[in-house]
């Protein structure tokens, strides 16, 4: 078990998260550049001392400035798998996976041979004597696992691992390394940028926005529930903020009102708009619709075989009040419906969305 209650104050970045993990558990870390995710797996691996707080592994503390207790990197039980996979260029991927277990003071023949075991389970036995820049991006990928699962770590630390994959091999790279995490027992900490990495990877996840967690649990409890608008964007949903007025109205911190469908929480609620719910038109419309409100464009783009627009009106009025509140609400429509209605940057519409497509939660 991971506990990590982490202060760190790096220029202009002041962390403060506390992250928990269990063995058997991969838990990732999503967030947008800048917020401290890197900083977060730098403290636990001993490369980033903490200027308060504790974090403990499995009983034993390595690091509290509180008692002057610091374990340098070399006496953690801890595996790293950097964003570049950082493998030295004049060492051949063997003795790339062996280095690890030699720091440790593990003998040449042994920690070779214990390398070359592992090289085989990461279907790599025949590339043994090459140097990295003899690999493709997935094999040196699959080496740094190996070099990091070799010492038999207790937590296991990747870090962007994907990210120097080409687009072509992302997929297969991302099961291959599912099927290698489900091999280690120990904590797995996952730092991304990407949703889908993340959701097909973590067990659970944990949102951090500038040095502060915004939001943890399942990948299932924080894909359906974003609290902020970055969590929101990333699991493509548009996210509103207001206070519930009456069972089921909905007063908007951006100055506009909804009807809901279902009865509302008292107090501060979140609005979770799926943007294909949201219908556009020329003109007023006519139907069942609870929520109408007239909008501007404001930007078009197009995304595959639908073209996401951009809406500013009552609504989603800018400029936002508070961290959840988008200057835009986002619908999804198809191009042909782009041409029909015309739509272009500055051009008058109505939205409209029903109110059994609004999903309303407590803040």
């Amino acid at each position: 078990m991971l506990r990590a209650d982490i202060g760190v104050q790096l220029g202009d970045l002041d962390l403060a998260a506390a992250i928990d993990a269990g063995d058997g558990e991969v838990v990732a870390l999503l967030g947008p550049n800048g917020a401290g995710k890197t900083t977060v797996l730098r403290v636990v691996a001993g490369l980033q001392p903490l200027d308060r707080g504790r974090v403990e592994l499995g009983g034993r503390v390595l690091d509290d400035p509180a008692t002057g207790t610091f374990v340098p990197p070399a006496g953690r039980p801890v595996g790293v798998v950097f964003q570049d996979h950082l493998l030295f260029p004049h060492m051949s991927a063997l003795d790339n996976v062996a280095f690890g277990l030699r720091a440790r003071g593990v003998g040449k023949v042994d920690a070779r041979s214990r390398a070359a075991r592992w090289l085989d389970r990461v279907g790599l036995a025949d590339r043994a004597d090459a140097r990295p820049g003899a690999l493709s991006g997935g094999q040196s990928q699959r080496v740094a696992v190996a070099r990091a699962l070799a010492t038999e770590p207790q937590v296991l630390l990747l870090d962007e691992p994907l990210a120097a994959v080409d687009a072509r091999t992302r997929v297969h790279m991302r099961a291959e390394l599912r099927r290698h995490l489900t091999t280690f027992a120990g904590v797995r900490l996952l730092v991304t940028h990407d949703p889908v990495d993340a959701l097909v990877l973590a067990d659970r996840l944990v949102v951090i926005e500038a040095g502060r967690v915004t939001q943890h649990g399942t990948t299932s409890e924080v894909a359906r529930r974003p609290r902020s608008r970055y969590v929101a964007q990333l699991v493509g949903l548009n996210l509103l903020h207001g206070t519930a007025v009456g069972e089921h109205d909905v007063r908007l911190s951006s100055g506009g009102h909804l009807v809901v469908a279902d009865p509302l929480p008292a107090g501060e609620v979140a609005v979770a708009v799926r943007p294909q719910a949201v219908t556009v038109h020329r003109r007023r419309p006519e139907g069942s619709a609870r929520n109408a409100w007239e909008a501007r464009v404001v930007d078009l783009e197009a995304d595959h075989d639908r073209v996401r627009v951009q809406l500013a009106g009552p609504v989603a009025a800018a400029p936002a009040t508070g961290p959840g509140d988008p200057a835009v609400l986002v619908a999804e429509v198809t191009p042909g419906a782009v041409a029909e209605l015309g739509l272009a940057p500055g051009a008058a519409v109505w939205a409209t969305v029903k109110a059994v497509d609004l999903a309303v939660y407590e803040r």
